[in-house]
C-alpha cells in the first residue's frame, strides 16, 4: 500500500476520538510495519504552560507553576511515539483521543501535518513575545515517523526566522539529518539540545525502549553535535530502580557520556503515574517478578519514589557526575528535590535553558 494511493474518503475505521483532533485520514505502510498512522489538521501548534498555582494539566499533564519554568511554551508534533518505552509519562494522554495508553500509545500515531505552517502564523502575531519554546516534552519530535513527514524543517525554520530561542529533548537520532539547519539556527537564535540516553544493556534496553535507535547510535550523536559546536546535554532519565541504578552500571554510562563529548547530565528517578504504571509493571511481572513486591513499597505512596530512595540516588550519582566532568558550575546536577510533583515534561527540559 502506498501512501499516496489512501484517500480522504477511504473507510479507515478511524478511532471515535480523533474526531476532535482534526481528522483528515488514516495511513498503513509497510516500511512502518504495525504502525498506523493518523494525520490531522492542528489549530494550534504552541501549547502554553500553565499559569501559578493551576493543577496538573495540559498535553504533559505538568502541574508545577510555570513561574518557576525557564520556558512557558511547548511544540508536539505528534502524539504517541513509536519508541515504545515501557515508561513513558505521556502515555495517558493517548486516552484523551479515545486511544489505550498501552500499545496503541506505541502504534497509533497522530501526526499534526500542518503543524509548522500554523506555527509560522502564530509566531508572525504582534502579541508574540519570543518566548522560549520547548520540543520534546511530551513526544519524541525525532520518532521514525518524522523521516517520513519532514516536520521539524519546518518548525526550526519558523522558529529561527521568528527569533524565538528553543530547545529541543530526544532520543531519535533523526535529529542528525537537521543538524546543518540547527546550526544555522544557533546562529541567529539560542539553540539548546539534549539526548536522553538512560540505559547501556542492549537487552535492558531492548525490552524498555525497543523502538529507540541504541544507546551507541544515541552517543554517537552525542559526538555529532558536540563536533558541531554544540553544548550539548544528555539526561540519564529515567533511572529505573533495581535495574539500572547500580554503581557500575551509572559509572560506565556517565563515562561514555563523557567520552562523547557532553558537557553535563542529569540523573532522576522513574515516575510510574496513570496508565503507564500498569504497562510498566506488568513488563516487570513478566521480566522481572522478583522485583515486583520491592516496586509495591517503593511506589506505595503513588506516582513518584520515596524520598528515602530519590535521597539515595541524588547521593550516589553526584560523586558520579563529578568524577566525569559532567556538572555545571562545579555542583551536581543529579535527581531534583521536588517541592511539587512535576512530571517529566518538565524535569527533562530544565537544564536546557540554565
Amino acid at each position: 500500500m502506498r501512501w499516496q494511493n489512501q484517500t480522504l474518503d477511504a473507510d479507515d475505521g478511524a478511532l471515535p476520538g480523533l474526531s476532535r483532533a482534526g481528522f483528515v485520514r488514516t495511513v498503513q505502510t509497510p516500511e512502518f510495519e504495525g504502525i498506523t498512522f493518523h494525520e490531522v489538521l492542528c489549530k494550534s501548534a504552541l501549547n502554553k504552560m500553565p499559569t501559578p498555582g493551576t493543577a496538573a494539566g495540559g498535553a504533559g499533564g505538568v502541574g508545577k507553576p510555570s513561574s518557576t519554568l525557564p520556558f512557558q511554551w511547548t511544540i508536539n508534533p505528534m502524539r504517541g511515539c513509536s519508541h515504545a518505552c515501557r515508561y513513558c509519562f505521556a502515555r495517558p494522554t493517548h486516552e484523551y483521543l479515545d486511544l489505550d495508553a498501552g500499545r496503541d500509545f506505541d502504534a497509533q500515531i497522530v501526526v499534526k501535518t500542518n503543524i509548522a505552517a500554523v506555527l509560522r502564523k502564530e509566531l508572525g502575531r504582534r502579541s508574540w513575545q519570543r518566548d522560549p519554546v520547548a520540543l520534546g516534552t511530551n513526544t519524541d519530535p525525532y520518532q521514525r515517523a518524522e523521516g517520513r513527514y519532514r516536520l521539524m524543517p519546518g518548525i526550526i525554520r519558523a522558529l529561527t526566522d521568528s527569533g524565538t530561542p528553543f530547545s529541543i529533548l530526544t532520543k531519535g537520532t533523526l535529529l542528525r539529518r537537521d543538524l546543518p539547519l540547527l546550526t544555522l539556527a544557533a546562529r541567529e537564535v539560542p539553540v539548546s539540545v539534549a539526548v536522553s540516553i538512560a540505559i547501556l544493556d542492549q537487552e535492558l534496553h531492548g525490552g524498555l525502549e525497543s523502538g529507540t535507535p541504541s544507546p551507541r547510535a544515541r552517543l554517537d550523536m552525542v559526538r555529532a553535535l558536540t563536533d558541531a559546536g554544540f553544548a550539548v546535554h544528555v539526561m540519564v532519565a529515567p533511572v529505573i530502580p533495581y535495574l539500572t541504578d547500580g554503581r557500575a552500571h551509572l559509572d560506565e554510562l556517565f563515562g561514555a557520556i563523557a567520552a562523547a563529548g557532553a558537557t553535563s547530565a542529569v540523573a532522576f528517578p522513574m515516575h510510574l503515574r496513570g496508565s503507564t504504571r500498569g504497562w510498566f509493571l506488568g513488563w516487570l511481572a513478566e521480566t522481572h517478578p522478583a522485583l515486583l513486591r520491592r516496586y509495591r513499597q517503593l511506589y506505595g505512596r503513588g506516582a513518584y519514589v520515596t524520598p528515602e530512595y530519590a535521597t539515595w540516588l541524588r547521593e550516589r550519582v553526584a560523586p558520579l557526575l563529578g568524577r566525569h566532568g559532567l556538572t555545571r558550575d562545579g555542583g551536581a546536577t543529579a535527581a531534583p528535590a521536588r517541592t511539587a510533583e512535576p512530571g517529566d515534561a518538565v524535569d527533562t527540559q530544565l537544564a536546557l535553558f540554565a
